[in-house]
């Protein structure tokens, strides 16, 4: 009998510690060198400052047409490398870019990522570059996972003429649990809230403060939300949560057999129709 407890104290011990060991990893800066830009994107590289501390780096691509301009955000733990195929059919219909490294990666300096709330601050100060550049130009915004939460999470809410939302999750819990039940089945529920915990101590704020379906209704431009119909990150259950509150007009699209993976590699033919419908809809 003793043994059987001390092996379990020996257990809950490894595992509290691998939780810690993973919100280090999860929250870690990932910085790196990104290099010139694809020649066939003609942009030029950009910096501008951050109410999040940073300057942030990106590249623009101006377009001489009057589309309009697309911001692209993301996901965690990538930077503006990952959004490059994206911009690519965004300039060929038109559209000039805009292409950022979020707050700690990249190659926009950081002590951590923070899930989208000091990324937040890099949004609006995107926003404002684009406007700054343009000031009559229309502006979409395109948001990968952490992306779409860093738009959502902006106060005050972005003005913008259409957002484009992918994978994102309702709330910091939903996202923390379901991951954790991925990767440890029923005992991920437990866990959950060790992980949860560290975000207070690492970075200062709460699970309160990141829960993008309480901002969604505050936005005023047309959005689509977009999410893989066999994602386990961001299960169709959560989805459906930011579509419920969303303002009309919203659309919402499943893209068929996709996981939490990037969705234009998934599905390119339908992605380009469907986000390029939206916007030209939307601007």
């Amino acid at each position: 009998m003793r043994g059987l407890i001390i092996g379990l104290w020996t257990l809950l011990a490894a595992a509290i510690v691998c939780v810690l060991v993973v919100g280090w990893l999860l929250a870690h800066p990932v910085q790196t060198r990104i290099g010139n830009p694809p020649g066939d994107l003609n942009a030029e590289p950009v910096t501008f400052s951050s109410d999040s501390g940073a300057t942030v780096h990106g590249w623009w691509c101006r377009s001489e047409s009057s589309h309009g301009a697309v911001l692209l955000l993301p996901g965690i733990r990538a930077n503006r490398l990952s959004m490059v195929d994206r911009a690519r059919f965004l300039r060929r219909a038109g559209y000039s870019v805009l292409l950022i490294d979020f707050y700690a990666t990249g190659e926009t300096k950081g002590d951590h990522i923070t899930f989208g709330w000091k990324e937040s601050r890099d949004v609006l100060a995107a926003v404002d570059f684009v406007r700054q550049i343009d000031p009559m130009s229309r502006v979409a915004i395109i948001g990968s996972s952490l992306g779409g939460v860093a738009a959502l999470l902006a106060t005050p809410p972005l003005k913008v003429d259409a957002l484009v939302l992918e994978e994102v999750y309702p709330t910091i819990e939903i996202a923390t649990r379901n991951r954790m039940e991925n990767y440890l089945g029923p005992f991920g529920r437990m866990v959950t809230p060790l992980l949860l915990n560290q975000l207070q101590w690492r970075l200062g704020i709460s699970s309160s403060q990141l829960c993008p379906v309480d901002h969604i209704s505050n936005l005023e431009s047309p959005v689509f939300i977009i999410s893989g119909e066999k994602d386990r990150n961001t299960r169709p259950g959560d989805t459906r949560m930011l579509v419920e509150c969303a303002r009309n007009p919203k659309e919402i699209w499943f893209v068929p057999n996709a996981g939490h993976v990037d969705l234009y590699r998934a599905a390119q033919q339908e992605y380009e129709a469907q986000v390029l419908a939206f916007l030209t809809n939307a601007m």
